[in-house]
């Protein structure tokens, strides 16, 4: 039996991270002499029915990444072996680069159907290549933010932490899924890898099988609070106003402990809650907070807060980790130039706008957004911010335009109040008027020619 594989992809690996059909065509515009610049477009065409506004996450990430991109000999070893590939067209592999440029929005930027979310200028072969590892990494990151930024809005300022690890479609995911939580708003992860490297607060309180393994649950609160001082306690394996009540009488019998929260994971959590939270200010422990968790989703957590619930904070798992109800979007990269010439698809329900392009929000009074211009890229309006960035220059990343982690969560905390209110409810949109996305008169001449 051989080993098993590395958990991850290496930087070394990248340029086989693709379709195979990227690969033939590459070789078809090799052994064609097509090396015209092309530009693709990033973009999709339809909002998911439950969302209002999408939360682009990922693109500049990619857009790196991408730029990194190196045939090394072993991964020409691999094609050669497969036998479709001309020693010759290896070759060329061989000195592959990309050198083109991509043009990204801002991390934690609010999007919406047919907006460009990435472009790529670049030789056509080279464009071509990074399709697939591109939208691999935007489609993950995008749904997992516009997810979590949904259930951050619900719990309206209350801490939500991402306990979704043991459930995601693979560690890539997860790891990758902490940073695009980060930019959501979450305050914490009990993902030990990805709060670590992404830099968001690691959260944690113990499971039912440290309540089990031991004789009782006192003695399992007592030794869990000696070990970590102002730790929050998990009262639910057996009796849950039974395990606050032994909770009370050890900090009666022990003042020296320092329990700071509950959590609560299973049952009906609004009521249980209530009770909790009733015997705990009667025993004069006001200051300990309670968590919430056990299958939460922005719906839920808005309706126990709606009917009063007294809960401090929210774990939240399965439901986000895997954005339960829209867990993908169409997402297309599409060929909208070449040679200088706009290129259309007219394919029916799947025509995209030609032409290199550029995405304008417009401003009104106190800053707030009402509503997006898309437009050719060498358009400029008065009234109205440029969005798309040229993150690669001559395949060379600017790290001028290169959002850090702790950027794109400022940016989402200080844009999503100048969107209009409607978008930020948790309600599927009544109409697709609610924000006016529209193109530019140039771009609609060039559409319909």
């Amino acid at each position: 039996m051989s080993e098993p594989g590395p958990v991850q992809v290496a930087d070394s690996e990248l340029a086989l991270l693709t379709d195979l059909y990227q690969l033939t065509m590459l070789q078809a515009y090799w052994k064609e002499a097509m090396t015209e610049r092309a530009t693709f477009s990033l973009f999709f065409r339809k909002m998911p029915s439950s969302r209002r506004f999408m939360l682009a996450c990922g693109q500049q990430y990619a857009a790196a990444l991408a730029s990194r991109i190196r045939f090394t000999p072993a991964a020409l070893e691999c094609l050669d072996g497969m036998g479709r590939f001309d020693s010759a067209f290896l070759d060329w592999l061989a000195e592959w680069r990309f050198t083109g440029d991509i043009w990204t929005l801002a991390e934690g930027t609010p999007v919406f159907p047919n907006e460009p979310l990435l472009e790529v200028d670049a030789p056509i072969a080279e464009a071509q290549l990074i399709e697939s590892l591109i939208m691999n990494l935007v489609q993950l990151e995008t749904v997992l933010a516009s997810k979590a930024v949904r259930i951050v809005l619900a719990a309206r300022g209350r801490p939500v932490i991402d306990f979704g690890l043991r459930r995601m479609h693979g560690i890539d995911a997860a790891v990758r899924g902490v940073r695009a939580y980060r930019a959501a708003g979450l305050a914490g992860t009990s993902n030990v890898l990805g709060g670590l490297r992404h830099d968001l607060p690691l959260s944690g309180t113990m499971a039912h099988s440290y309540i089990l393994a031991h004789d009782s649950e006192t003695e399992a609160f007592r030794a869990f609070a000696r070990h970590y001082p102002g730790t929050t306690l998990l009262v639910d394996t057996h009796d849950t106003l039974d395990g606050v009540r032994q909770v009370i009488a050890l900090l009666r019998d022990e003042p020296e402990l320092r329990v700071d929260a509950i959590r609560l994971d299973s049952g009906d959590l609004g009521e249980l809650a209530r009770d909790c939270r009733a015997l705990l200010d009667e025993a004069g422990h006001e200051r300990i907070k309670i968590v919430a968790s056990s299958g939460l989703d922005e719906f839920k957590i808005a309706r126990l807060l709606e009917e009063g619930a007294p809960i401090d904070a929210f774990g939240v798992g399965t439901r986000m980790g895997v954005s339960a109800d829209s867990p993908a979007i169409d997402l297309s990269y599409k060929l909208v130039e070449y040679a200088g010439i706009p290129r259309v698809k007219h394919s029916t329900g799947k025509v995209n706008l030609p032409g290199r392009k550029q995405l304008f929000r417009r401003q009104g009074d106190a800053g707030h957004y009402i509503g997006d211009v898309i437009a050719r890229r060498d358009e400029m309006f008065d009234d109205a911010e440029p969005l798309l960035v040229p993150l690669v220059r001559g395949g060379k990343l600017n790290t001028t335009h290169m959002a850090a982690a702790d950027q794109a969560r400022e940016r989402v905390e200080q844009t999503l109040p100048r969107l209009p209110e409607g978008l930020r409810r948790l309600e599927p949109p009544t109409s697709s008027t609610e924000y006016p996305v529209v193109l530019s008169e140039t771009l609609q001449r060039l559409a319909a020619s």
